[in-house]
């Protein structure tokens, strides 16, 4: 089957977006979004792009799960010793994407990123699932392994090792806060018209809104 992927194309035609139809905080507005996307059934609405940067200075990105949005920021939690955390150690700044199809919008945000609390961790991996707390303690991420069995016997190890007790978190393992210096809330529009609106915050800590070309 010959894939041509030039011809393939979609015209954007749900909705728009103004300045004036926007709330003057970002937080408040993407938590908006948020739950329109919910309400309009997107497939994992808290799906999101990490991009981070290499010691090497190139860029990643890879998808993972958002777990909470406060005032101060969005935060995910991973592996410290994964590639993405190696990133993170010597550049401590990244860029998130959300992008719900459904609704024809993307949201991007660019920030400043630091470690969440051990308390806040703590709260977080006592909340999952237990396989997925035996997870965290089995998989040496983005570690090179020889084969599935090695996680396998791994996953036994730490179901035994932990079998009469609570799975504690591993050192390991925790959260980070991205702390948004701009967010951008992009509508799909006809004739590849977008509507883009950018929020950026000032030197006074408050945010200045802006529209931007497509």
């Amino acid at each position: 089957m010959n894939q041509d992927f030039a011809a393939l194309r979609r015209d954007y035609t749900q909705a728009s977006l103004e300045i004036s139809n926007t709330l003057p905080d970002p937080i408040s507005q993407f938590k908006k979004w948020f739950s329109e996307a919910q309400q309009a059934g997107a497939l994992e609405p808290n799906a999101m792009t990490l991009s981070t940067i290499s010691a090497e200075g190139r860029p990643d990105a890879r998808i993972v799960l958002i777990k909470d949005v406060q005032e101060d920021g969005f935060t995910f939690f991973t592996n410290y010793t994964s590639r993405k955390g190696k990133d993170l150690d010597k550049h401590p700044f990244a860029a998130l994407t959300f992008y719900w199809s459904e609704l024809e919008r993307q949201v991007r945000i660019e920030g400043d990123v630091e470690k969440v609390d051990a308390a806040s961790s703590d709260a977080y991996f006592g909340s999952r699932p237990r396989g997925s707390q035996i997870g965290a303690w089995t998989s040496p991420q983005s570690q090179e392994i020889p084969n599935r069995g090695i996680l396998e016997t791994r996953q036994r190890d730490f179901e035994e090792r932990f079998a009469q007790a609570e799975v504690p978190r591993p050192e390991h393992w925790g959260g980070y806060l991205v702390k948004p210096l701009r967010i951008e809330f992009w509508q799909g529009r006809a004739s590849r018209l977008h509507d883009r609106i950018v929020y950026e915050k000032s030197a006074t800590g408050g945010w200045e809104r802006k529209r931007l070309a497509p």
